[in-house]
């Protein structure tokens, strides 16, 4: 699949320092939700860690179109 026919979906954080908060995401290249995303904090070198959860909405797709995601830690550097 090409970049443009991956198409995306709703990452929504359920805790951490990012929790009710939401952002658009592309799937994998096979399709599937990313199994982790890193999140640049907004003033300072620091990502949040976030891991895939079982937490899934489904849309008129057979894929889903909002993931949940948990909190793991903060990187610093």
């Amino acid at each position: 699949m090409s970049p443009v026919e991956r198409g995306s979906y709703t990452a929504k954080f359920t805790d951490g320092p990012l929790e009710g908060k939401t952002i658009r995401t592309d799937f994998t290249s096979a399709g599937e939700p990313q199994a982790r995303l890193t999140i640049p904090a907004a003033a300072s070198s620091k990502k949040y860690l976030y891991r895939r959860s079982s937490g899934l909405e489904f849309g008129d797709s057979d894929r889903p179109s909002a993931v949940d995601y948990r909190y793991v830690e903060a990187i610093v550097g």
